[in-house]
Parts: structure tokens; C-alpha cells; sequence
């Protein structure tokens, strides 16, 4: 019979994890419930401030602050360490505009954050994972699965992360899992600063009209988000392997 009082769901104790981004939003959430799952964290972030704070808040973390676009930078912070199990590439931007008004240098910016960054942190890391049969979980968006408008370039960029994901579960099906999160529209500084910058004095009357293109009427939580990425590094998640997941209050689905 099962000791329910010595069983505790989606372990991951004994685990490092490093999450980019980790210093707000869907990253700090996943950073706070990774933690309670017994995980130590790695808190990275291009804002040193932000990833300290969140650090502050946990048990057993340190904060990295790294530049995922710059790929010396990334082999920089990899060749610091000596031991990864999980690697969460949640960092990322956006961009509004279709390709007409998008200009080739904004159209690279968001490929180096988005895109760029997934394949340095997932090659320069890559080792120690394959070490540890260790879990990537990269963050891309429902906007990697149906276009969205007056989004060319995050389109682009979160369509590709949804491709690497699936690829590199091909090329190792055993050594390491690789699983993907599409979140829709979620409630988080990420969306506070879009609203803030292309829609000023209306954040209001947007934010109403972000709710109701998710059927079920209301933005998505960052904690919604890390309860999921908890789940794909258990142990209880030893069979997913190339998935990609929308959580997305039934966008894609309607």
C-alpha cells in the first residue's frame, strides 16, 4: 500500500536547474516552484538586480547574470559550472509589427534573444545534461502555432524554438528529454511592458481585449506556466520526450 505520507509528486530534489529569464515574470515563477520541488537554482537573467531578488527569495539558488544572445558570454557561464540536470530557456522579447514595418535590424534582435539563445545555452550546456540524462524545457509561445497578427518576427522566432525542441528529442531520444511550454497570453511583466509601449493610456481597454481572445476569458498565471514545467522535469514525466504543450485557455483549440 502506498505510504501517501512519503510520497511527494514531481520531485525535484537533488536537482540543479538554470532558468534564463529567471528574473521576472513566467521565469521567476518557474525559478520559486522549481525550488519547492527541492530543485537548487540557478537564477539567470541579463538584469543582475532582478535575478538577485528572486535569489534572495529562495533557499538554496545563486544568481547568474548573463547576456543569453552573446554565445561567449553563454560559454562563459558553462565553462563556471560543473553540473546541470535541467535547463529551462524561457528568456525572450517581442516585437509588434508586420513584415513590411518590421526593419532587418529589430527582425535579428528578436532571432538572437528568441532563437540564438536556445541553441547557445542548449550547446554550450549540452554536457553536462547529457551527463545526467538531464530535462529542457524551452518557452515558446501559441504564437509558434498559429499566426498572430502584426507579430512576423515573434511568430518566426517562436516557431523555431517549437522545431528545435522536436529535433533535438530526434537526435536524443535517451540521453536527455526536450519538451516545450506554449503559453498564450499571460499575465506578467513581459505583457505590462507591451501594453505600456504600443498601447499608452489604453492598457485598460487592451487588456480586456487580451482576455477575451482566450476562450476562457481571462490571461494565464506564471505560476500556471511553472506548475507545468515542474511536471516535464519530474521523474513522473519520464515518458515525455519532443512534447510541445499549448497552455492557453483554449486559443489553439478554438
Amino acid at each position: 500500500m502506498l505510504d501517501e505520507m512519503k510520497y511527494s509528486p514531481f520531485c525535484l530534489s537533488g536537482k540543479t536547474a538554470l532558468i534564463t529569464g529567471g528574473g521576472s515574470g513566467i521565469g521567476a515563477a518557474i525559478c520559486q516552484e522549481f525550488a519547492r520541488a527541492g530543485a537548487r537554482i540557478l537564477v539567470g537573467d541579463i538584469d543582475a538586480d532582478a535575478a538577485e531578488r528572486v535569489r534572495d527569495t529562495l533557499p538554496n539558488a545563486t544568481s547568474i547574470k548573463i547576456d543569453v544572445s552573446s554565445i561567449e558570454e553563454v560559454k562563459r557561464i558553462a565553462s563556471s559550472i560543473d553540473h546541470l540536470d535541467i535547463l529551462v530557456n524561457n528568456a525572450g522579447i517581442g516585437l509588434v509589427g508586420d513584415i513590411e514595418r518590421t526593419a532587418p535590424d529589430d527582425f535579428d534582435r528578436v532571432l538572437r534573444v528568441n532563437v540564438n539563445s536556445v541553441y547557445y545555452m542548449t550547446q554550450a550546456f549540452l554536457p553536462y545534461l547529457l551527463r545526467n540524462r538531464g530535462s529542457i524545457v524551452n518557452i515558446a509561445s501559441v504564437a509558434g502555432l498559429v499566426g498572430i497578427k502584426q507579430r512576423f518576427a515573434y511568430c518566426a522566432s517562436k516557431g523555431a524554438v517549437v522545431a528545435m525542441t522536436r529535433q533535438l528529442s530526434v537526435d536524443y531520444p535517451q540521453e536527455l528529454r526536450v519538451n516545450c511550454i506554449c503559453p498564450g497570453t499571460i499575465d506578467s511583466p513581459f505583457v505590462a511592458g507591451y501594453l505600456a509601449k504600443y498601447h499608452p493610456g489604453e492598457e485598460d481597454v487592451m487588456r480586456e481585449h487580451l482576455k477575451a481572445r482566450q476562450p476562457v476569458g481571462r490571461l494565464g498565471r506564471p505560476d500556471e506556466v511553472a506548475s507545468l514545467a515542474r511536471y516535464m522535469c519530474s521523474p513522473e514525466a519520464d515518458f515525455m520526450q519532443g512534447a510541445v504543450l499549448s497552455l492557453d485557455g483554449g486559443w489553439t483549440a478554438a
